[in-house]
């Protein structure tokens, strides 16, 4: 039987992957996680696994063998609050316990996914998997930098090394704005389908951040992906031992933030038996509320994401990724079916 290891396994995208693995009839599967935030076990209560070791003690023993052949590691667990300003918190946590488990990958025989993230870029305005366009804004995407820099060392500039089978397969993910069921326990770092659905709920409207950065208000733009796409893509590399390497995990579309708001209001005025509204009826509806930009994120804030997606075609993974107004539309009708 296939035994792989989930880490950040209550978490947003490694309870998704535990669900997709579950799916395809995948169960010995080892959750790993800090339940210190107890309520994200709910994440986890529907889902079948093998076994649940805490992330304290977890490494360690992994190290030592002490949970047999693992067939593959999907890395989930870290610190992902981009505004976490303690630098030895999160370089320990997405930095150091990352190369442990890299190093005990490599000695058990296991295949490493992992995941990195789109704040790798920061401040440029090119998102291609190439070291000349990698400005991080913020520690957070700093750490997930520098363990995608020793990737490329470990393992070389082109992963050929993995290629090659003297590594196994290592693969890195870089997630742009995820969004999607079992994401309730982030709080503020939660996405903005998901605070503008609550905002919804209880004040009949949705918030949006004002003029920023040379963009109207509403109009910055962000490559959203929805968590069921994060999950194939994983899959697929999951089926593709053979294929290495960092790879972008975005639509490859930007959308401004106003088409999520348009699509959560539509979403909602849908289960209310209410016909869609344009953006523009919407606002005049006084539906979306702008708010000042926040001065604690000023020159932190990436105001247009677009995912290349040249490196991850080429790799002959196919996937057709969900527009805003359907992820959207569908994780709206999710939230409101809990409620």
């Amino acid at each position: 039987m296939t035994r792989i290891v989930v880490t950040g396994a209550a978490g947003f995208i490694g309870s998704n992957l535990i669900k997709g693995l579950n799916a395809r009839g995948f169960d010995d599967i080892i959750a790993v996680d800090d339940l210190t935030q107890g309520d994200k076990f709910r994440n986890l209560a529907d889902l079948q696994i093998s076994d649940y070791v805490d992330a304290g003690v977890f490494y360690d023993l992994f190290a030592h063998g002490s949970f047999g052949q693992i067939e593959a590691v999907f890395h989930e667990g870290a610190c992902s609050d981009t505004m976490e300003s303690n630098g030895k918190y999160m370089m320990d946590n997405n930095y150091a316990t990352s190369v442990s488990l890299f190093q005990a990958c490599q000695k058990r025989g296991a295949r490493l996914l992992y995941a990195s993230s789109a704040a790798t870029y920061g401040g440029s305005d090119t998102f291609r998997e190439d070291p000349a366009f990698e400005r991080p804004l913020n520690v957070y995407g700093y750490s997930k930098l520098l363990f995608d820099q020793r990737m490329r060392r470990e393992c070389g500039v082109d992963f050929q090394r993995s290629i090659v089978g003297k590594t196994g397969q290592v693969v890195g993910f870089r997630y742009f704005n995820v969004y999607g069921p079992h994401e309730q326990h982030k709080g503020r770092m939660a996405s903005v389908a998901f605070h503008q659905f609550n905002q919804f709920q209880s004040e009949g409207l949705v918030k949006l951040f004002g003029e920023y950065g040379g963009y109207a208000p509403g109009a910055q733009m962000r490559d959203f992906v929805f968590i069921d796409d994060v999950v194939a893509v994983n899959l697929w590399f999951f089926d593709h031992p053979g294929v290495s390497g960092i790879f972008n995990l975005g639509t490859g579309r930007a959308q401004p933030f106003n088409d999520v708001a348009s699509s959560v209001v539509n979403a909602m005025r849908a289960i209310q038996g209410e016909a869609a509204l344009p953006l523009e009826a919407i606002a005049a509806a006084g539906l979306i509320e702008y708010v000042p930009f926040p001065d604690a994120l000023r020159g932190k804030y990436q105001c247009y994401t677009q995912a290349d997606l040249t490196a991850l075609r080429a790799t002959g993974c196919d996937h057709n990724f969900a527009d805003v107004q359907t992820g959207v539309a569908k994780y709206v009708q999710w939230m409101a079916s809990q409620v």
